[in-house]
């Protein structure tokens, strides 16, 4: 980590973020939310104010999937790198099946920082998942936090559908 500059930290829960190859379109966690999030801590790492950018996710060890997504960290730029952590098993599961592992996300999130040189500036959470874990972690570290939804992930009924059509 560069001594001068700012240490960011971004969440986006789900795990299935690697650096090379995204995999877009896989299922419904791997949408054009994951380029926007890689793409986002490759820029900022290259700003000259910032010293680090941190993207913390969850560490799955599923078979089924590749091995990347069980590697602890993995460099995606020079001053940006994914962070996995385990929470809620090995295998993957989707995003809205993970509420009740966030706690547990949230305190291997601390102890991941509080290893780090230091704290950091501004924590980013993306969906509402990351948006709560950036929440408790930016009280925990008594710093700002953003957040940014990219969709409410949810279907719309034929009646919602139909009304909207009449107006």
């Amino acid at each position: 980590m560069k001594e001068e500059g700012l240490y960011i930290v971004s969440i986006s829960v789900h795990g299935l973020i690697r650096g090379m190859a995204p995999e877009l379109g896989k299922d419904a966690d791997t949408g054009g939310q994951i380029k926007y999030v890689l793409e986002m801590a490759r820029a900022l790492s290259e700003m000259v104010p910032v010293a680090q950018v941190d993207l913390l996710t969850r560490r799955i060890a599923d078979p089924a999937l590749d091995p990347i997504y069980n590697q602890k960290t993995e460099d995606i730029a020079d001053h940006a790198r994914i962070v996995r952590l385990f929470c809620g098993g090995k295998k993957y599961i989707r995003k809205e099946l993970l509420w009740p592992h966030l706690e547990r996300f949230i305190d291997r999130a601390i102890s991941y920082i509080n290893q780090q040189q230091r704290s950091p500036d501004l924590f980013h959470g993306h969906y509402a998942d990351g948006g709560y874990v950036a929440m408790e972690l930016a009280a925990a570290f008594d710093v700002p936090f953003i957040f940014t939804g990219h969709s409410l992930g949810r279907k719309q009924t034929g009646q919602a559908k139909r009304g909207r059509a009449q107006h």
